[in-house]
């Protein structure tokens, strides 16, 4: 079952998805060479914390930690740990927060010091596809209409959608109905109602899309160690013009 939500429910998640944003805020501010994801990690628990709500993920079914911390190859799930960001490196922080019921839940992909084009590029048209997707989530629209429109893009610039691993709904639980592909033929799936909310996130790979888990149960790889990344807002659906609610 799809849910649709009221105002007042929106309200709710707007608010969780303002904090969300917030902590995307800190990340940018604090990723830089040296430091560790565990120091990441401890910024983004103290601000979802001070500010009333729960981090979403940390115990979510064992996961350890508020973020998820996912450096160069490293897809989705990375553990946050003793690791140190070296110049050149690329890290997707993927968060979310719990607040009166209601959840929100937000990734980028950020550049750690000076770059290489590749990678600014991987991130670059990634952020992009988010938003290509974005242009069809409006009521009336099909589900893969999104999915369709993210993969187009990515793989217009050569790069490759991760099959794995999608998209989900949200509201008072972290994942609900239904499951957002990043990929696929358009005009499949529901149509799109005002009031329903979703979690679209591309995971894009600069090689092969295909990945597989490590042995720690969560992080997840591409096969091939080319470079991942990540981006994802809460958005919902409106007669018109969709809103994205984990922003400031």
């Amino acid at each position: 079952m799809i849910f649709t939500r009221s105002q007042q429910e929106l309200f709710r998640m707007k608010r969780a998805g303002v904090i969300v944003a917030e902590v995307h805020e800190l990340m940018k501010q604090h990723i830089k060479p040296g430091v560790t994801t565990m120091e990441l990690d401890e910024i983004a628990e103290n601000h979802i914390r001070r500010n009333g709500s729960i981090p979403a993920f940390k115990g979510y079914g064992g996961f350890p930690a508020s973020i998820c911390s996912s450096i160069n190859h490293q897809v989705v799930h990375g553990i946050p740990g003793n690791v140190r960001l070296a110049e050149g490196d690329i890290i997707s922080i993927d968060t979310g927060a719990q607040l009166e019921g209601y959840f929100s839940d937000a990734a980028k992909t950020y550049p750690v010091g000076k770059i290489s084009s590749k990678a600014q590029d991987l991130i670059d048209v990634t952020k992009q596809s988010f938003y290509e997707g974005l242009k069809f989530v409006r009521e009336g629209c099909r589900l893969s209409d999104i999915s369709h429109a993210i993969q187009t893009y990515a793989e217009s610039y050569g790069f490759s959608v991760v099959r794995n691993y999608v998209g989900h709904g949200i509201g008072t639980s972290m994942h609900e109905e239904p499951q957002i592909p990043n990929f696929g033929m358009p005009g499949k799936g529901p149509r799109l109602k005002k009031g329903m909310v979703l979690a679209i996130e591309p995971m894009i790979n600069a090689g092969h899309y295909d990945v597989h888990v490590l042995s720690d149960g969560w992080t997840v790889v591409t096969d091939d160690g080319s470079l991942s990344a990540h981006y994802e807002h809460t958005v919902t659906v409106t007669e018109d013009v969709p809103e994205i609610l984990t922003v400031c």
